[in-house]
């Protein structure tokens, strides 16, 4: 049961910045989450914290360590990236455009508002309060929107929405503390850069961008480094204040003004000049040059600029990028990626690959400007997740949505492979074959289509004579006849998958029928519908209904037991019974309304505790050895239940996302005004919709003609919940994505036979004695992950018979297990694969005989077994060649 959020899928990016650590760690901000794809090995996982509210800006540090995530809130998490945990936390006063790590790692500039804050980084150390704020820039009209570090770390470009962009000088050394002012630009700032000279690599120039698609080019000259004494020597007026005041700024300027004079005459003024070089800010520096995008009417979104190759990327409104090189102003490439925005643009450490990312389209890509290569090019669906279907080896997810799309991912990877868009109308049920390679699609347009996982086409579809919406599908288990339930007419139809021939239709249902799902024992459907039934139909004799069990409420969802002699259905009223389908009688019931209700929506009327709403369940699903099922609805909270005991064991909150509406129970009354809830009073400027202050994901859903559009918050709820075929791991389709959560077991200390002899020690003393059968049966006794497969590793390949036959039953489930967990990570193939053969030889019959309670564990050790074969599929296939010469070779000699 100890099941942990493992990964997000659905939703690569959402809006915000991305950012490049390590040259090849993407990371993104989802939602209220971090996303962290490894662009060389093709994974992404989601970190297992979250912020309060949905993260608008991340920073990296340069070692790539530590992460700073800002929420629109203001909050501030600070994350030890390796360790995937939160080492601090803290909120800022103003609200957050930009934050950026110095070069070398010991300071954090922050954009709060009109203020540029200097904190020193935190560290691993255990502190009261970790972040000291070092210096405070108040010299900013309007809000800051870009920031960026010099090299040495001794200057920071503040762009504002002012339309200048200031250079401030962050060394307690300097006196003159006036920043130095760019102007000219007619717009906000979008950017603003260093430039480096390769040969000196000291600051040279400075590149600003500003919003309307303008690069500003400046320079010194080096005359204009050594100034005048006099003019070194700025005094600031006097400020405003009573004579006590005035009196002690004056001394403090005259101590100062004498302070220098020793100093110049001593000298060591000079020579700290010369070692550093001109104070950046008190150069004269010059318009060089003046560059447009000449991308009018669209306004520039996104820029970065690389230091190494002097080269800037920018990207537009009308989802245009451009690749120019400076200071010329080459264009390379100049691009259309879509026609939406284009939110964040970024260089990777080595300058070779470009990171874009697209808030509204939930897409990011990575693109090789030099090959014009995708790296990653993914795309979450544009609304809500409808259905979920696991593939027969858990390997596969395919998602459904109301953007018409179907998507299948990848588990372990967590990347998307192959779309399919055919349907013209929302996705409402998937259903995968049990060959694995074939899977079904229902729609509200009227089709359910058949799609091949080698191919990727659409190789099948069926149709009714006149067009209905399609809710729910089945299929069963020899994969000849596909059923599926409709929204509008009420019946079942029922095709054959070899003919794609329309069979029977299945009539005496009086409302939607929304769930169908057939025996995993016989050819017995069972569907229910909204008129207070569930049905039984035996589909190949066609007699009709078998028999009906009726209810007090609405039915809403059904499910079979994976080992047929039990079936599920959720009530309106909260409940879930449970039904012996040979008997015809009702086993249990279990009454959840107090457990999934909670979360307050802003329209509602009543408290979270007296309303009514969301109190019910709208999916269930068993896991692989029925002992449990869990349940979810349009609540924040997803519940399992023991079904013996009819107990609650264990409730998931999906979210805490405050950006989400029904997350908190009680609402702050501040928020509501004489006009409604504050959150849904349409106050945005539309000026600052195409520029930098929109940069996330606003749409919720189709806006009706000749009405205001939703722009509500997103209420939080869980259309679909699959368990995975090994028990392993379950997914849930949420408002947030779809999460996976997986259970991990190395983190537990779990025996099954202790006793006081029953140590690690004593297993490491029969190993080392050679008694590797003694070993393993005490490591298993034990139940220690890491010992068990030091145990059986330890098993010379002569003794595997032997061992494998003085194994107890009680553990085999256990050992079967790790086999699964050492095929994933371990180099010895043949050395598992012959322990699996042996094992299976000497206990074949008790496997046979206990199948039920195996499933999981050998559903487990058949997906490795099965990744392991297609990989070396396909490397011997594409090395075929190459082998039979390496073979011909050897022998000739």
């Amino acid at each position: 049961m100890n099941y942990r959020f493992h990964n997000l899928l659905g939703a690569p990016y959402r809006g915000g910045n991305a950012v490049v650590a390590n040259n090849s760690l993407l990371i993104s901000p989802v939602g209220n989450r971090v996303s962290v794809t490894d662009l060389v090995k093709s994974e992404t996982v989601t970190l297992p914290c979250q912020s309060s509210s949905n993260l608008c800006r991340i920073a990296a540090s340069p070692d790539g360590v530590f992460l700073l995530a800002i929420d629109e809130n203001n909050r501030c998490l600070f994350i030890n990236l390796r360790r995937r945990t939160v080492l601090h936390r803290i909120t800022f006063k103003h609200p957050v455009a930009t934050a950026k790590f110095s070069p070398d790692g010991n300071f954090i500039a922050v954009a709060a508002g009109k203020l540029l804050q200097i904190w020193r980084s935190p560290g691993f150390r255990k502190e009261f309060f970790p972040f000291e704020l070092i210096r405070t820039f108040a010299d900013c009209n309007d809000r800051i929107t870009s920031l960026d570090w010099s090299p040495d770390s001794d200057y920071i470009l503040a762009g504002s929405k002012d339309l200048t962009v200031r250079l401030f000088c962050f060394s307690k050394s300097n006196k003159f503390n006036k920043p130095l002012l760019f102007l000219g630009h007619r717009d906000a700032i979008v950017g603003c850069f260093f430039g480096v000279d390769k040969k000196t690599n000291k600051v040279s120039r400075v590149y600003t961008v500003s919003r309307d698609g303008a690069i500003f080019s400046w320079g010194y000259s080096e005359t204009d480094e050594k100034f005048d004494e006099m003019d070194c020597d700025v005094s600031e007026p006097e400020s405003p204040g009573t004579p006590e005041q005035r009196q002690a700024q004056n001394e403090e300027v005259d101590y100062n003004s004498n302070a220098k004079k020793r100093k110049n005459f001593d000298g060591k003024d000079k020579k700290l000049d010369e070692e550093k070089g001109p104070w950046l800010h008190r150069l004269k520096w010059e318009l060089l040059k003046k560059d447009y995008f000449m991308q009018t009417p669209a306004k520039l979104t996104a820029c970065d600029y690389h230091r190494g190759l002097d080269m800037v990327v920018v990207g537009f409104s009308n989802g245009v990028f451009g690749l120019y090189q400076m200071p010329d102003f080459v264009c390379i490439h100049l691009l259309s990626i879509s026609r939406e925005k284009i939110t964040t643009a970024v260089f990777n450490d080595l300058g070779n690959w470009l990171t874009f990312g697209c808030a509204k389209l939930g897409q990011l890509l990575v693109w090789e400007w030099k090959s014009e290569s995708y790296i990653l090019k993914q795309q979450g669906h544009y609304f809500d997740v409808n259905c979920l279907a696991y593939s027969p080896d858990s390997q596969l997810l395919a998602t459904g949505a109301d953007d018409n799309k179907i998507k299948v991912w990848t588990v372990s990877s967590g990347f998307c492979f192959v779309t399919f868009s055919e349907h013209s109308n929302a996705v409402t049920a998937l259903h995968f074959m049990p060959n694995n390679h074939c899977l079904l699609s229902a729609s509200l347009d009227g089709t359910v289509r058949a799609w091949d996982l080698f191919r990727y086409r659409n190789f099948r579809t069926f149709t009714t004579p006149t067009s209905k919406q399609f809710v729910s599908l089945a299929s069963d288990q020899s994969g000849e006849v596909i059923c599926a339930g409709t929204l509008d007419s009420f019946e079942i139809y029922v095709w054959s998958m070899k003919t794609g021939r329309l069979l029977d239709v299945l009539s005496g249902h009086e409302g939607p029928v929304h769930g169908l799902v057939f025996s995993p024992t016989n050819a017995i459907l069972a569907s229910s519908s909204w008129d207070k039934s569930v049905r039984l139909w035996d589909v190949f004799d066609g007699k009709g209904a078998v028999e009906t069990f009726p209810h007090t409420h609405d039915v809403l969802t059904v499910v079979y037991r994976p080992d047929g002699k039990q079936l599920a259905s959720s009530t309106l009223d909260g409940q879930i019974h449970f039904w012996d389908p040979i008997e015809g009688l009702l086993m249990y019931t279990i009454e959840g309304r107090r457990d999934i209700a909670g979360g307050r929506l802003m329209t509602d009327r009543r408290s979270a505790a007296n309303s009514t709403s969301g109190k019910c369940f709208t999916t269930l699903n068993y896991s692989a050895d029925g002992s449990y099922i869990l349940a979810g609805g349009n609540s924040k909270y997803i519940c399992m239940y023991d079904i013996a005991d009819q107990v609650l064991l264990r409730r998931f909150q999906i979210t805490h996302n405050l950006s989400l509406d029904g997350v908190l129970d009680f609402l702050n009354s501040k928020n509501m005004t004489e006009a409604g809830p504050l959150d849904l009073i349409d106050d945005d400027n539309s000026d600052t919709e195409e520029g930098v202050d929109r940069q996330s994901r606003k749409k919720l859903a189709y806006d009706l003609p000749g009405s205001m559009p939703n722009h509500g918050r997103p209420i939080i709820r869980t259309k679909c919940l699959r368990i995975a075929p090994t028990g392993r791991s379950w997914a849930a389709a949420t408002t947030e994505g779809v999460l996976i959560y997986s259970m991990d077991e190395s983190f537990i200390f779990d025996p099954t036979d202790l006793d006081i002899d029953v140590t690690p020690d004593a297993v490491n003393l029969a190993l080392s004695e050679g008694q590797t059968k003694r070993a393993l049966i005490l490591s298993l006794r034990l139940n220690e992950d890491s010992l068990i497969k030091k145990c059986i590793v330890a098993v010379s390949p002569a003794d595997i018979p032997a061992a494998a036959s003085s194994i107890p039953f009680k553990y085999l489930q256990r050992l079967v297990t790790a086999f699964a967990d050492l095929l994933e990570n371990c180099p010895h193939l043949e050395f598992i694969l012959r322990w699996c053969q042996e094992l299976c030889k000497a206990h074949g019959q008790s496997i046979q005989q206990n199948s039920r309670n195996l499933l999981p564990a050998l559903k487990s050790l058949q997906k490795a077994i099965t990744r392991l074969h297609q990989d070396l599929a396909d490397t011997c296939s594409s090395n075929e060649y190459l082998l039979r010469y390496l073979c011909s070779a050897s022998n000739n000699r």
